[in-house]
């Protein structure tokens, strides 16, 4: 266990992100998902003592830097968060470019990254929003259904952007004053959902209730439940990504097409959808972050919550 690790902190449309800057011990591996598995084998420790009580919350998402495995990239990124790791986290890059620009080590303009995914890009534009290029979005199936234990019939569209998401609509306050129920309510979905394997058992670990928006500026508000069962206080990057894909396919949303995303908390982020020449749909989301800390995390080897309280 390192003594200390170096942090900046960051915040994107109000959603934390913790990007690792010095102290990790480098996981090995040839590619992006070698490097996560070797993280989650060897270092998962460091993921619960970084992101975690009492040096964190169940809200924050990390981020471990690595050297690039791709030629024309400026570095790896693994996300995880106070669960577990995830595949791509939109919100978590856009704090990694405004956290590398903090750093001196970018500047206005466009960055490739590698992530267990794939490679990424984003750019960094003069007022300080950053866009990102996500990997290929798609509409994995339409009007799926669980059967919800104390809820009922719930029926969705399971969609991928980085992440597996299911998307439903249900008579349910889209408020952060009620965010305790929609919490319950989303998390009863998951659970219902993992146990049923819908949408022939795709790994789905993102729940969103979409609805009407509450600000002019933007066509839909959501809540969003993520992999470690925390809501996304942002719109949510991969969740947007991949319910454009699903508008899409219900011919809601044409390329090119602006997509305007209002988180639960009154965030947004705008997206829009191009084709690559191979035909995927690739998904562009624009949103804001903003520094919140620079910190260094002690650990002291007499410390019995230096790994975490109440982690798994």
């Amino acid at each position: 266990m390192p003594a200390a690790i170096r942090v900046v902190d960051s915040h994107t449309e109000g959603e934390p992100t913790r990007v690792v800057v010095e102290g990790w011990p480098q996981p090995a591996g040839e590619t992006m998902a070698e490097r996560r598995d070797d993280l989650r084998t060897r270092f998962d420790h460091l993921r619960r003592a970084v992101v975690c009580e009492p040096r964190g919350h169940a809200a924050i998402v990390g981020a471990l830097l690595t050297p690039p495995v791709s030629s024309d990239s400026l570095c790896g990124i693994i996300f995880f968060n106070n669960e577990t790791y995830l595949g791509m986290c939109g919100h978590g890059l856009i704090g990694v470019v405004r956290t590398l620009q903090y750093l001196g080590r970018l500047s206005v303009g466009a960055a490739r990254f590698d992530t267990p995914v794939g490679q990424v890009s984003a750019e960094l534009n003069a007022d300080g929003s950053v866009t990102i290029e996500n990997v290929a979005s798609r509409c994995h199936a339409l009007d799926v259904a669980a059967d919800v234990p104390g809820i009922g019939r719930v029926t969705g569209d399971v969609g991928y952007g980085g992440n597996w998401f299911f998307f439903t609509h249900l008579d349910v306050p889209l408020e952060i004053s009620n965010v305790v129920e929609l919490t319950r309510v989303t998390q009863a979905i998951q659970d219902a959902i993992t146990a049923q394997r819908v949408a022939g058992g795709a790994p789905i670990d993102h729940i969103e209730i979409a609805g009407a928006p509450t600000r002019p500026d933007a066509d839909a508000r959501n809540f969003v439940l993520c992999s470690g069962g925390e809501y996304d206080r942002s719109p949510c990057g991969t969740g947007t990504s991949a319910q454009m894909a699903v508008l899409h396919a219900r011919g809601r949303l044409a390329i090119g097409e602006e997509w305007r995303q209002e988180s639960i908390t009154g965030s947004r982020f705008t997206g829009w959808l191009t084709v690559s020449a191979q035909g995927e749909l690739i998904p562009h989301i624009r949103g804001s972050a903003f520094i919140t800390g620079d910190a260094t995390l002690r650990f002291d080897p007499a410390d019995p919550f230096r790994l975490g309280i109440g982690t798994t």
